[in-house]
C-alpha cells in the first residue's frame, strides 16, 4: 500500500471523508466504464457537468448563497483527487477548468446579477465555464495579451483571439482577460464573463476557430477562439475596469494549487498501478518487485510523492487561513508537485517496459497527461522566477 495523507484527520474531517466516499463511488460506477470511449472521442459529454452538479459535487467549497455547500478548499482537493481516479486527466481538467478556474473569480467579484445568471446554474452543471487568458503570442506572460475591449455606451466591443482554452469549444461563459487601456500595459487589463450564446445561434462575431489536438488530456476539449467586433453588455465586466491583472494573479493561485493536487493524485495512481504490475511481471524467473534496483527506485518515488502531498496540503491550509494568497508557497507546491508527477510517471512507464508504450495502458495515458502539468497555469520556469523573487530579496 502506497502511504497517503488523503484521509489524514489533520486535513480531512468526517464531512470531507463522506464527500470523498460518495464521489469515489460515483466515479467508479459512472465515469470509469466510459473513459476509454471519451478518450477516443476527444471529449467527455457535457451531461457529466449536470450529473456532478445535481449531486452537489461541483459546489463543495462555494458559498451557500451562491448555490454551493459552504465548505472549505479541501472539498475542491477531494473533487480533483477523486476525479483523477477515473484515469483520464482530461476529465478532471475539464471539470476543474469549469468549477475552479473559470467560475471561481465570477463568484468572488461578479455582481449579484451575474451570480444568479452564471454561478448558480453553473454549480448545477447547467452552464459551462472556461478560463480564457492565453493567446497565440501570450501565455505565462499575461501582460502581453493583445485582445481588446473598447467601451461603446452600455456595451463593450471585443476583438482578438484566445488559444489553449479548456472547455473552449462548448463553454457558455468565458472568464476572459482583455486590454481595456492599451497605454497602461498590464495596468490596463480587465476581466469579463464573456457570454458565448448571447444571440440566437451564438454571440455575433464569436467563433471557435479550431478544436486543438493535444499530446495528452484527450478527453477534454481545447479551443482556439476568435472575437470579431463582439458586442456584449457592460454588466459582464467583472469587478473594476483595468484591475484585471490583479484579479488574474489572485485567481492563478487557486488554479496553481489545484494543479498541484491533481498532479499528486496522478502520481499516486501511477505508483499504485506500477507496484501491482511489479508483483505480476516476471523477468529471469523473478518478479520485478524482487529486484533491489526497482524496489529502491520505488522507495525514491514514494518518498517524493508523500513529500509533495504534504507540501500541497500544508499550502492549502495556509491558503485558507491568510487574507492574501501565499504566492511563494503556492508556487513551490505547484512546481514541486507537477515536476514530481512527471518524474514519477516517466519512471513508472520505464518499469512497465514495452507495455508502458502501448496506448491502451493507463501508465502511457498518465505519462502523456502529466506532461501538461509543468506548462499549464504557469510553467515551471515561471514558478522558479516567482519563487526566486520572493525568497531572494
Amino acid at each position: 500500500m502506497i502511504p497517503s495523507l488523503t484521509d489524514d484527520p489533520q486535513y480531512f474531517s468526517e464531512e470531507h471523508r463522506e464527500f470523498r466516499r460518495q464521489l469515489r463511488k460515483y466515479v467508479e460506477n459512472e465515469i470509469v466504464p466510459h473513459v476509454d470511449e471519451w478518450e477516443k472521442a476527444g471529449m467527455f459529454p457535457s451531461d457529466l457537468f449536470k450529473e456532478l452538479g445535481k449531486r452537489g459535487f461541483l459546489g463543495g467549497r462555494y458559498p451557500v448563497e451562491h448555490g454551493g455547500s459552504g465548505g472549505d478548499y479541501f472539498f475542491l482537493c477531494i473533487l480533483a483527487e477523486e476525479l483523477g481516479r477515473c484515469r483520464s486527466g482530461g476529465v478532471s481538467m475539464g471539470v476543474l477548468a469549469h468549477t475552479e478556474f473559470g467560475l471561481n473569480i465570477i463568484s468572488k467579484i461578479g455582481s449579484p446579477e451575474l451570480i444568479e445568471e452564471i454561478v448558480k446554474p453553473a454549480l448545477l452543471g447547467e452552464k459551462i465555464c472556461a478560463i480564457c487568458v492565453s493567446e497565440p503570442d501570450a501565455g505565462s506572460d499575461v501582460a502581453g495579451i493583445k485582445t481588446t475591449a473598447k467601451r461603446d455606451g452600455d456595451y463593450y466591443v471585443i476583438n482578438g483571439s484566445k488559444t489553449f482554452i479548456t472547455n473552449g469549444t462548448r463553454a457558455d461563459y468565458l472568464t476572459m482577460a482583455v486590454k481595456t487601456d492599451l497605454a497602461k500595459g498590464h495596468h490596463g487589463i480587465s476581466f469579463f464573463a464573456f457570454p458565448t450564446k448571447l444571440d440566437p445561434g451564438g454571440t455575433k462575431g464569436f467563433h471557435v476557430s479550431k478544436s486543438l489536438k493535444k499530446i495528452g488530456m484527450h478527453s477534454s476539449d481545447t479551443g482556439l477562439l476568435s472575437f470579431d467586433n463582439c458586442r456584449i453588455p457592460r454588466k459582464y465586466l467583472l469587478g473594476e475596469e483595468n484591475k484585471g491583472f490583479y484579479y488574474i494573479m489572485k485567481n492563478f493561485q487557486g488554479e496553481r494549487l489545484a494543479a498541484a493536487v491533481m498532479s499528486n493524485m496522478r502520481g499516486r495512481i501511477g505508483l499504485e498501478d506500477t507496484w501491482k504490475y511489479m508483483g505480476e511481471r516476471q523477468i529471469f524467473g523473478k518478479f520485478q518487485k524482487q529486484f533491489q534496483v526497482l524496489r529502491h527506485l520505488m522507495a525514491d518515488m514514494v518518498a517524493r510523492q508523500l513529500a509533495s502531498e504534504c507540501m500541497s496540503y500544508q499550502t492549502v491550509k495556509l491558503y485558507m487561513n491568510t487574507s492574501e494568497p501565499p504566492t511563494k508557497e503556492i508556487s513551490m507546491a505547484k512546481m514541486y508537485a507537477t515536476e514530481t508527477c512527471q518524474w514519477i510517471n516517466d519512471r513508472c512507464l520505464q518499469i512497465h517496459g514495452g507495455m508502458g508504450y502501448i496506448d491502451e495502458t493507463y501508465i502511457s495515458r498518465s505519462w502523456r497527461d502529466s506532461r501538461l502539468s509543468t506548462i499549464g497555469g504557469g510553467a515551471t520556469e515561471v514558478m522558479k522566477e516567482v519563487i526566486s523573487k520572493l525568497v531572494m530579496k
